[in-house]
């Protein structure tokens, strides 16, 4: 039996260039024709749709054409040409490959053909066997949906894993410590007050206050700062041992203190330990001190309040102590003062050779009268030896003697009291000496009874504590320990790491963004 040659099949193959809208209308038509292509056209348009996948530029797609149309490739596209040069061997978006020289160059003729050639198909010209049918596409759905429900569960054990190594493991281990190696801490809470005492006087608006937590406020302050100090710390170690109690063994690692420690290291291990805190409206002062026994905690708490009260008694002290200080210098510097006014007083009498002025000036006085009463009946008996008609001379020149000398001597008394003759002083010059300077001891004598009852007030209120601390929950024996608190204590931890965790995967998924884009 004889075969018939088989006949060879050409198909027509244009050489200009082929638009992607013109290959898409021929490929239309070719499955409207019910034509079925070969493996080798089905491998060229998958090469072609994984360029297009590429996102080249249309600069690219020009280049690629013209390093084509250059090097004698008929492409039927843009991006059929950068198929034809990546087959080639050719990068199509080198600059170098550009530049084709002469001798590269197609011929004329073959580059001016415009008409369509005949080219005889491969070997392997048979139809595919893939078949799309609804099955096949129900298929590959099912696929791809298994492989994104793949994918979800990777990305949910992905994220369980990172919450449970950044946020479950950590808190694991917080509560483990807490529940298992943390040493249980006992704490005792006291409350006190500062009250001022009442005055006997004093204003009404100082005593409607004097009685509130207004009027001791500043000093409720103060006493907390001392208590917070290191002043308190110091002391209490040097009285009863506070960082050899909290370097014992016993005491888990976390919360002991070195042996070796520095007082700044002490320090933060007592304002953890001991909390103090002031109500302003009420004026009490809450103090919690914790220890690692019930018995140290109820003893730091008593030395703590010892030296509140000694703050306190110093404070009113320096004030007490002023106010001593002051009343006796001012006793002091009276009764100096009137021992110096009475000195003067002595030195004015001892010059003046006068005891007392008021005495001098009535006998000064007295005997003006006496030697004017004695000048009168001169000067009338005169008048009576001169009223005859022949007066005795002998009788009248004694009485006119007599009268001169009277009125001689009363003008020398008058003198004497009113007015100064030679050295000597007037007796009233010497009447206002004396009087002003006893005027002056008078003074200073009530000055020294006024220093003097100042003295006793001042005595008086220095007995008398202006300012004492008032107890108002007394420090007890704890039975149970009240730190750590466990469960309070995970809780904190796990949302402080969840926090952390949020906060650092948003920072990195806007870190990633950013930079993506």
């Amino acid at each position: 039996m004889t075969m018939k040659p088989r006949a060879k099949k050409y198909r027509v193959r244009s050489s200009g260039p082929l638009n992607d809208s013109s290959a898409a209308k021929g490929k239309t038509a070719k499955g409207v024709n019910g034509e079925v292509s070969d493996a080798r056209e089905v491998s060229v348009e998958q090469e072609i749709q994984n360029i297009r996948k590429e996102g080249l530029t249309g600069r690219q797609l020009r280049m690629a054409r013209r390093v084509a149309q250059k090097r004698g490739l008929k492409a039927t596209s843009d991006f059929d040409a950068v198929r034809l040069l990546r087959a080639k061997g050719v990068d199509p978006f080198q600059r170098n490959n550009a530049l084709i020289s002469q001798e590269n160059k197609p011929d004329e003729t073959e580059a001016k053909t415009q008409l369509p050639q005949t080219v005889p198909l491969a070997k392997t010209n048979l139809p595919s066997t893939d078949v799309d049918t609804a099955g096949a596409r129900a298929k590959a759905i099912l696929n791809i949906q298994r492989d994104i429900a793949r994918r979800r569960r990777l990305k949910l054990l992905l994220l369980f894993t990172r919450l449970a190594f950044f946020i479950l493991l950590p808190t694991l281990l917080v509560g483990y410590y807490y529940y298992t190696i943390a040493t249980p801490m006992y704490a005792t809470t006291t409350q006190f007050v500062i009250q001022k005492a009442s005055s006997q006087g004093g204003s009404k608006l100082g005593s409607l206050f004097g009685g509130t937590g207004l009027a001791t406020s500043q000093d409720s302050i103060t006493v907390q700062s001392y208590l917070q100090s290191r002043d308190a710390m110091l002391r209490l170690d040097r009285e009863y041992g506070f960082k050899a109690h909290f370097s014992q063994d016993w005491i888990d690692p976390i919360q002991r203190l070195d042996p070796d420690a520095t007082n700044e290291q002490a320090y933060k291990v007592y304002k953890k330990h001991v909390i103090i805190s002031y109500d302003p409206t009420e004026g009490i002062i809450k103090m919690e001190v914790i220890a690692a026994d019930p018995d140290t905690s109820v003893l730091y708490s008593n030395a703590l309040i010892s030296y509140a009260e000694e703050q306190v008694d110093h404070m009113t002290a320096r004030m007490r102590e002023d106010q001593m200080k002051g009343a006796e210098e001012n006793y002091t510097n009276a009764k100096e003062e009137l021992d110096q006014a009475q000195e003067k007083v002595n030195s004015l009498q001892e010059t003046l050779q006068v005891i007392n002025t008021e005495v001098e000036v009535g006998l000064l006085t007295n005997n003006i009268s006496l030697l004017e009463q004695e000048l009168l009946k001169s000067e009338l008996s005169l008048d009576e030896l001169k009223s005859n008609p022949r007066p005795n001379p002998a009788k009248v020149a004694p009485l006119e003697r007599k009268i001169e000398t009277l009125k001689s001597k009363i003008q020398d008394v008058r003198d004497r009291l009113v007015s100064n003759s030679g050295n000597d002083i007037s007796v009233s010059r010497r009447t206002s000496e004396l009087r002003r300077a006893q005027k002056e001891v008078e003074t200073r004598t009530m000055m020294l009874e006024a220093a003097l009852q100042q003295v006793d007030n001042a005595r008086i209120e220095a007995n008398r504590q202006t300012r004492y601390l008032s107890m108002g929950v007394s420090p007890v024996k704890p039975d149970e320990a009240a730190y750590p608190r466990k469960f309070e204590n995970t809780i904190l931890a796990l949302l402080i790491f969840s926090g952390a965790y949020l906060m650092i995967s948003l920072t990195a998924s806007i870190l990633r963004e950013q930079v993506s884009s």
